[in-house]
């Protein structure tokens, strides 16, 4: 049976203008960039648009076989077809008992490293080439392998658990003419399912009808844009009367045709043809899959889209990857490295060949049986070095550099400086690859709103006719009192009683008009909550301007599709709504078209002042004092919008009708065809006034952008606000100061002026054209850039940015979802930068040019050994000293020196910005660098084997051997190694704790530990052929003489270091060895003038002992200036100079 509709009071209204926008692309980037845009920078790739533009999706109600006709079969294989429409049961895992350890190989040797170290391992299984064990690439790479596979099985099987638990979840499912339980994976396109309270949705969903009034339903979004809050979904009217019993259902035979699955979460179009009508379709009436229901009992839906099909897992695809400049700038060195390799093998397999047709060919005592020529041995020689020296390519690096990177994103998570309490939100590092690029940012892009500002709404003043309201700001002005209306929220202050007695007073008209306005042209829902109105709106500013108008007497009560009912003072009124034009970022208004009780009909319009004022009619009255208003509002940086209505006669509403319902039904271009159909109504408007709406600065947020300055990090503010309102802004929080030169300009060349100046304000700017400026810089500037923003307007610019950061603020998770990092605060900004940012760099750099070092002086010994050698290919270290050197002798040192060095604390990081500096030169890490430590392995490995091979050549033990057999070199050479590359990393280590002092000295025991056990006879005679250095270990460092070689070698190894970081640090010193040098400044001195100033007396002591001791205190006249901006702290001031 049928029912009447009924007034609704509900919850959040639909906030489709802010929802989400998928991991692989946003609304901007699916339209095509026009004339006099910004390029998207070169290597910036689009994910492919997955919409299409023809309608090819029909689904039919209640009828399973009608998706499994011929026309909706799709090839699979050869001649093999399947249906087009997924199944409900969803598959996010990756492998199963067969697939895991083949795909998983295949997919790690996919990485080029991985691949060199498998083809080298193939080359050592060759007997003419190889000169090592095979154990000594197999067990390095094993153990990275394994590794890798351990993490990737682990993250397989939880998504395993994950999927068998949704797809075994219980629904309702119309079937045979009555609803039974089902399993989620046995759902199909076109079923017809009951939900009810608390019940996750199983698919995406056509709302047909519910429990409550006007078949409302409200969700809980969390699994798809993070937010907790309740947002609410609309049945049509149509199927909210005539589909509410479950025979009723089961007679429903309705088609559906709507665009083909896409992963967009912010739209959905289609139609609806039913009985003859044509009825269209949008995103307030979808229920998507991974949503909640919650505060409605029963409801009822169509599946439309199933399983794979779904919005949210067509959004698990791959997020754009950022690449940090450390990552591009390794892996050319690793290049690098190899290239060298090729030249260093290729002159070892020539001196090869030279030295057979010289030497070896002619002593008899060298023959092996083998007749091969000098050249063939050469080429076998090449191949030969290639395996002896590719630990000049580390096979650790990445894993270690993953490593470093995982626990530097758990430090920024767990920093309770970046914790903010009001909200129980702490810090989040969503990536695990950027941290290092947070020391190296030069461009800064904020949004303002509810980034730099609160976002938290208040109605300050407003003009009416020509008149302005709430100017006078006097402290003795009481605010107004509310205790005439009972629904007035008493939160709410307004310091003009003048504008409440002209509106109580019922005879000023315009006045009447504004707050009705205010009353009706918006998108609010309410709730009565124990006899008091809740008002949820999509954004802060609606919220505000309603509860403006219900506080002045005009009262939002409720409201249905159709319907409008407010209270106007002492009295209750029901609107008809033929029409709700929503506001988007494109048209920047919102207008509503009502039916009055009279027969009236009556356009109200709100919205930005500059397409307002293009749409006013000839004879609107107070453009002119309304434009002074406006301008006046916005140097105070208040938020304006214009309201204005028009007149509507029942002929032209019924010819624009019928185009507004052709509009909303066509399946090609809906939206602009809208837009076009809206922009024939909304012109010859007339104006009625502005409002004014304060939005307040974050804490913290003039002394961040002060600080960044300092660290010469440009800050650009890009906001949709008016030019004076943004200036003001750019002034109060200290972006812009008196002694900057103001340029103004619609077509400034970004390259050649605006990169240039110190501070940018975009003004009047879209969500697209605020990620055009971020790739206008990333382009032509090669800059480090990083966004910063709080809502869906922000995304684009988010994901565009090489870091893209977060705010948790009042605009939900939308910017948080899409982020590389997150927090609630802008001012944390700070510390993320030039604490957390400033160390990952160094850690970084650091843990590089000390790996390279290390793999070096390594390698190059083998280099040298070839010399005396006959070029044979032959090893200078113990087979299994190869093995373990990188994963067991002289890994973890480094490793922490990544993760927990220190150059100065967070607090001397904070006070001298200019410390931020070398990350954005890139002066820690660049080919100078590399080549420099290129040149340092070069000289170590020189003197760790020169000065042994000098010891070796005559001498003789105490006891009469003689240890200068080869065995006894290749320990002597390695414990050398081993010492000097500890102590290096122990001379490089600036921040010591028990971890480092454990690291080192235990590296050094292991090493002892690991090699007395090897060269002992038992592991020999266990394995003869694999353990051949027996007795050599404890026989060779019982020598007073070579212990006095290790030590001469150690010492001349590190002295030039030690010498070259003296110099450094007393002529040539850092930033950094700056600061540490530096004596306890005087408390405060006297800086400059400034006009912009303000009182400071709270904060410092006063003048009353100088008063009452009877001492002059006359001083020369100044100019007038606070006492804040005259006097300044040292610090700051040594901060810029250092």
């Amino acid at each position: 049976m049928s029912r009447q509709r009924a007034d609704s009071q509900g919850s959040m209204g639909p906030d489709d203008e802010v929802m989400p926008y998928s991991d692989d692309e946003t609304d901007d980037e699916l339209e095509p960039s026009f004339e006099g845009e910004a390029e998207e920078p070169p290597g910036v790739e689009h994910p492919p648009v997955e919409a299409r533009s023809e309608i090819g999706w029909r689904v039919k109600a209640n009828d399973r076989p009608y998706h499994h006709l011929p026309e909706f079969q799709k090839k699979v294989f050869l001649c093999f077809k399947k249906s087009r429409y997924s199944g409900n049961a969803i598959k996010t895992y990756k492998y199963n008992v067969f697939t895991f350890l083949p795909l998983n190989l295949y997919e790690q040797f996919k990485r080029a490293a991985n691949l060199y170290f498998l083809a080298l391992l193939i080359l050592q299984i060759i007997p003419d080439i190889s000169t090592l064990p095979w154990y000594t690439t197999l067990i390095p790479l094993v153990v990275v392998l394994a590794i890798t596979a351990i993490k990737d099985l682990v993250d397989d099987l939880a998504r395993h658990r994950m999927d068998k638990e949704i797809n075994n979840r219980k629904c309702e499912v119309l079937l045979d003419g009555r609803f039974q339980e089902s399993k989620w994976m046995d759902i199909q396109v076109g079923d017809v399912v009951r939900l009810k309270k608390n019940d996750f949705i199983p698919a995406d969903i056509l709302l047909l009808s519910s429990s409550n009034p006007n078949s409302l339903c409200y969700v809980e979004t969390a699994e798809l844009d993070g937010e907790t809050n309740l947002k609410f979904k609309m049945g049509l009217k149509e199927t909210d009367e005539r589909l509410q019993q479950q025979n009723q259902l089961a007679q429903f035979d309705a088609l559906i045709e709507c665009e083909e699955p896409n992963n967009r979460l912010d739209k959905f179009t289609g139609t609806m043809r039913w009985q003859g009508e044509q009825y269209p379709l949008d995103l307030d009436n979808m229920l998507l899959r991974g949503c909640k229901i919650r505060n409605t009992e029963e409801c009822h839906g169509l599946v439309i889209f199933a399983g794979a099909d779904t919005k949210i897992m067509r959004n698990g695809g791959k997020t754009r990857f950022k690449r940090t400049k450390i990552d591009e700038l390794m892996n050319y060195m690793v290049y690098t490295i190899f290239v060298l390799l090729l030249l260093v093998s290729a002159g070892l397999g020539i001196g090869t060949s030279f030295w057979y047709q010289d030497i070896g060919s002619k002593s008899w005592y060298l023959y092996d049986g083998k007749n091969q020529d000098a050249t063939y041995r050469g080429f076998l020689s090449f191949w030969g070095y290639i395996i002896v020296l590719n630990t000049m390519v580390p096979i650790s690096l990445y894993v270690s550099v993953e490593v470093i990177r995982l626990g530097q994103s758990k430090f920024i998570n767990w920093d309770l400086q970046m914790y903010f309490a009001d909200k129980d939100t702490p810090a989040k590092a969503r990536t695990t690859t950027l941290n290092e690029q947070l020391g190296q940012i030069e461009y800064i892009f904020s949004d303002k709103t509810g980034t730099l500002t609160q976002n938290i709404m208040q109605f300050k003043k407003c003009t009416i006719a020509g008149h302005s309201y709430g100017t006078i700001q006097l402290q003795f002005i009481l605010p107004v009192d509310w205790g005439w209306n009972r629904y007035a929220d008493r939160k709410f202050q307004f310091m003009d009683n003048a504008l409440v007695a002209r509106v109580r007073s019922k005879k000023d008209k315009d006045a009447s008009e504004f707050f009705k306005l205010l009353s009706l042209c918006h998108t609010v829902m309410v709730e009565h909550k124990d006899g008091d109105l809740v008002y949820q709106a999509a954004s802060p500013d609606e919220g505000a301007l309603v509860t403006a108008a219900r506080n002045f007497g005009y009262v939002f009560l409720s409201r249905t599709q159709d319907t409008i009912t407010i209270k106007e003072m002492d009295h209750e009124t029901t609107y008809k709504m033929l029409a709700l034009l929503d506001f988007n970022s494109d048209r920047k208004r919102m207008s509503i078209i009502l039916k009055f009780p009279d027969g009236r009909i009556r356009l109200y319009c709100k919205g930005a002042d500059t397409v307002i004022y293009e749409r006013l009619a000839p004879n609107s009255k107070h453009k002119e004092t309304t434009q002074t208003a406006l301008d006046i509002f916005a140097n105070e940086t208040l938020r304006t919008l214009c309201l204005c209505y028009k007149d509507i006669s029942a002929e032209e509403y019924e010819a624009w009708s019928r185009k507004h319902k052709e509009a909303q039904v066509t399946m090609v271009n809906r939206e602009s065809a809208l837009d076009q159909v809206y922009e024939e109504i909304e012109k010859n408007l007339m104006l009625i006034g502005a409002t004014a709406i304060e939005d307040k600065l974050q804490d913290g947020v003039p002394e961040t952008i002060a600080k960044l300055a300092k660290a010469d990090i440009k800050i650009w503010v890009l906001t949709g606000d008016k030019k004076e309102t943004a200036e003001n802004i750019g002034y109060s929080c200290s972006l812009l100061t008196d002694d900057m030169k103001i340029h103004y300009g619609e077509d400034i060349d970004f390259v050649n002026m605006a990169c240039e100046c110190e501070a940018v304000i975009c003004c009047r700017v879209t969500p697209k054209q605020k990620a055009n400026v971020v790739s206008l810089v990333k382009k032509y500037k090669k800059a480090v850039t990083l966004s910063i923003g709080d809502g869906a307007n922000d995304v684009n610019m988010i994901k565009t940015a090489d870091i893209g950061v977060g705010i948790s603020g009042q605009e939900g998770m939308q910017a948080v979802m899409s982020s590389d990092y997150a927090f609630a605060q802008f001012r944390y900004l700070q510390r993320l930068l030039l604490v957390h940012g400033r160390w990952s760099y160094i850690r970084m750099c650091k843990f590089l040019r000390y790996f390279f070092f290390k793999n070096f002086a390594f390698t190059l010994v083998h280099f040298w050994y070839s010399f005396f050698s006959g070029y044979s290919s032959q090893i200078a270290f113990e087979d299994w000293f190869i093995t373990l050197y990188n994963l067991c002798y002289s890994s973890l040192p480094v490793l922490l020196v990544g993760l927990l060095d220190q150059d100065l604390n967070d607090k001397l990081s904070l006070k001298f910005p200019k410390l931020y500096l070398p990350g954005q030169q890139g002066s820690l890490f660049n080919y100078k660098n590399f080549f420099v430590s290129l040149f340092h392995g070069i000289f170590v490995s020189l003197i760790i084997f020169f000065i042994p091979y000098g010891a070796f050549l005559q001498t003789m033990g105490q006891d009469g051997e003689a240890p200068s057999d080869y065995q006894s070199f290749a320990v002597v050479t390695a414990t050398s190694l081993i010492f000097t590359v500890n102590l290096q990393i122990s001379l490089d280590t600036s921040f010591w704790t028990f971890v480092n002092c454990f690291a080192v000295l235990g590296s050094i025991a292991i090493y002892f530990g690991i090699m007395f056990d090897f060269h002992s006879g038992g592991i020999h005679v266990i394995f003869p052929s694999v353990f051949t250095f027996t007795g050599v270990a404890s026989n060779a460092l019982r020598q007073p003489y070579l212990w006095l070689t290790i030590i001469l070698t150690v010492g001349i190894s590190l002295l030039p270091v030690i010498c070259i970081q003296f110099l450094h640090k007393t002529i040539w010193p850092s930033v950094g060895d700056k600061v540490k040098r530096k004596k306890a400044p005087p408390a405060f001195e006297r800086g400059r003038r400034s006009r912009r100033s303000a009182y400071a007396f709270s904060h410092s002591r006063g003048y009353a002992d100088l008063i009452s001791s009877g001492r002059s205190i006359r001083r020369r006249p100044q100019a007038r200036g606070g006492l804040q901006d005259n006097i300044r702290e040292v610090p700051h001031r040594e901060a810029e100079n250092v």
